[in-house]
């Protein structure tokens, strides 16, 4: 039972991140092309590893993520607003 959830947990969160780097990050240096893969929720759901994919060369793949790694906590926040646990 804990598993399952876990998997909806991880697939909801998935969703979720992707919406919010798309259209609530206005960072220019994220490029348009980024895609959240996957996430793997620990546990006792206090930390997530997300995995993304960036099309483009590598100089747009590291400002990319860069990028994304300074915007960490302005995405955590808007993705715990939009997430609803009980």
């Amino acid at each position: 039972m804990v598993k399952n959830r876990l998997v909806r947990l991880n697939s909801l969160l998935k969703e979720v991140l992707s919406e919010v780097i798309h259209n609530d990050v206005r960072n220019p240096h994220v490029h348009k092309f980024v895609s959240v893969t996957r996430v793997e929720i620990t546990a006792d759901l206090q930390h997530a590893k997300v995995y993304i994919s960036v099309l483009g060369d590598d100089k747009e793949k590291q400002e990319t993520l860069t990028a994304l790694q300074s915007a960490a906590g302005f995405i955590a926040v808007h993705s715990s607003k939009k997430v609803v646990m009980r």
